[in-house]
């Protein structure tokens, strides 16, 4: 990697590391979401193992399904406090928010899935021998 000597990282260096884009990273600093890089004499982005670990974070709260508006939130109070602590309780409470969303979806899901059970078997009950002939269905080994 370019500029070992002062253990930084140029953005096309960052960018593999991380497995995102350079676009990316450059839209993160525009919305916000970390702080503009250091730039060399002749602007050269670079970026230290704390921008590292920022970008680490985003990637990982984006993964957990916060949306940009809510890492925008969670960017401003660090801005405000620049202690990682205190982001801790609003993410919380954004990470319960969507926890029970998902466990909403899923029991959705799981009644769906109780549904389509329960309507297949009905329709297996109404044809006792078996479908005619040439209207088999290819269901393969689903169950």
């Amino acid at each position: 990697m370019r500029l070992n000597a002062q253990d930084c990282l140029q953005i096309s260096d960052l960018a593999k590391k991380l497995g995102i884009t350079a676009r990316t990273i450059r839209l993160y600093e525009q919305m916000g979401l970390v702080d503009p890089p250091r730039r060399t004499d002749g602007g050269i982005r670079v970026y230290d193992q704390d921008d590292v670990l920022r970008f680490k974070f985003i990637l990982k709260v984006k993964e957990l399904g916060l949306s940009l508006a809510e890492m925008q939130e969670l960017a401003q109070i660090y801005k405000e406090h620049r202690e990682p602590d205190k982001i801790m309780p609003r993410l919380v409470e954004l990470l319960e928010f969507h926890l029970a969303g998902i466990r909403h979806k899923v029991a959705q899901l799981q009644s769906l899935e109780k549904d389509i059970v329960a309507y297949r078997q009905r329709i297996l009950d109404a044809y006792p021998n078996g479908f005619p002939p040439g209207n088999q269905p290819d269901v393969g080994s689903v169950k």
